[in-house]
């Protein structure tokens, strides 16, 4: 799988873009401010139809203009198709595949990627919502219908919500919405703990490939090992909860809340994990994330580095160039050059860019 050439319009600084990928390995570089991460976000959006940035569409408008486009010339399976998300404010984005129309369950099956970005080395230090954040984007890559499961649990949720607020509650209607937040979040949690587990093992594998004294283990903080048990769970909770959720007027029980845990030698990481060590725990995650996607989907996917090798010292910055296999096609971003050996620099395809636009190589 690989991205043969992209187009953007008006989206943030990028007013016109048009680029052919000739190279596996695409270097941009270019001042901070210049558009080098929008570029990649755009690729990103195209793949997951999700930005890890913000979840509001109207911020990928340029300021002076009232719609954006991403466009992009694709190969998978030795085919080539052409994808296209179009969005005009105030309207729905319109997504369509060799000119046809399609919805987004279809639309994210095409094109896969993998987005490895400095703000992930925050991943540890960020919040619970970062990480359900983090793991439902990578499961998507791989199961695009899951999002329509978690677009129906925050439907009901909402709604529960409203419920909540009102100052007369009708118990029965309370009830019913329990009863459907029980059944779609037992799938979402064993759909994340079923991930979980496949990716921590070979997260495991790579970690200790760069710090060989230490075991990384990952967790999801509620149990229960298949949807049987834990909607029995689920059911329980909401019912032993519900005068604290009455009170509080607002959910408090389900995977919206959920947290990922991580492991290193069994001292959690995000309290105890030296700032090196939360690096090699990230690290590993994506490198996994990585393989976990080209296993499930048969096709390599386009890894994106967004600015992430200045955040790695040099061991870490060698196991992650040495990681990526030749037929991975490739995007990183960095302000220079410097982090880079002449080997390196002879095989890649050097973009500059400046307020938006590819200037020269």
């Amino acid at each position: 799988m690989k991205i043969l050439s992209f187009e953007l319009k008006n989206f943030r600084n990028c007013i016109s873009v048009n680029k052919s990928l000739v190279a596996d390995k695409t270097l941009i570089i270019g001042k901070n401010g210049q558009g080098k991460t929008n570029i990649l976000e755009a690729l990103y959006f195209l793949s997951a139809l999700k930005s890890p940035r913000t979840s509001n569409i109207k911020e990928f408008i340029n300021f002076n203009e009232q719609s954006f486009q991403i466009k992009a010339d694709i190969i998978k399976n030795d085919v080539v198709s052409t994808l296209e998300v179009n969005y005009v404010l105030g309207e729905s984005k319109k997504l369509s595949v060799n000119g046809i129309k399609v919805s987004a369950k279809e639309f994210r099956g095409f094109l896969k990627t993998v987005l490895f970005s400095s703000n992930d080395l925050m991943l540890l230090r960020g919040s619970p919502q970062d990480r359900r954040d983090w793991l439902d984007r990578a499961i998507v890559q791989i199961y695009p219908a899951y999002d329509e499961r978690l677009t129906k649990y925050e439907r009901i949720r909402l709604q529960k919500n409203r419920l909540l607020k009102e100052e007369f509650i009708d118990r029965e209607l309370l009830n019913v919405y329990n009863e459907q937040l029980a059944i779609s979040g037992a799938n979402i949690i064993h759909i994340r703990k079923k991930y979980l587990n496949e990716i921590s093992k070979i997260a495991s594998k790579k970690h200790s490939a760069i710090s060989s004294s230490e075991i990384l283990t990952i967790d999801y903080n509620y149990s229960g090992e298949n949807v049987e048990t834990i909607l029995e769970s689920l059911k329980s909770e909401l019912q032993q909860r519900q005068a604290e959720e009455m009170a509080r007027k607002q959910s408090c029980v389900g995977p919206h809340r959920d947290d990922i845990l991580f492991y290193i030698n069994s001292n959690d990481a995000s309290k105890y994990a030296s700032q090196g060590q939360q690096r090699t725990l990230i690290l590993a995650l994506k490198l996994a994330e990585l393989d976990m996607l080209q296993d499930k989907t048969g096709e390599p996917p386009v890894l994106l580095l967004d600015d992430v090798l200045a955040e790695l010292d040099d061991l870490r910055q060698n196991f992650l160039l040495k990681s990526i296999n030749s037929d991975i096609q490739t995007i990183l971003t960095s302000v220079d050059t410097l982090l880079f050996d002449e080997v390196f620099l002879s095989k890649v395809d050097l973009l500059r860019v400046q307020d938006g636009a590819i200037i020269e190589k």
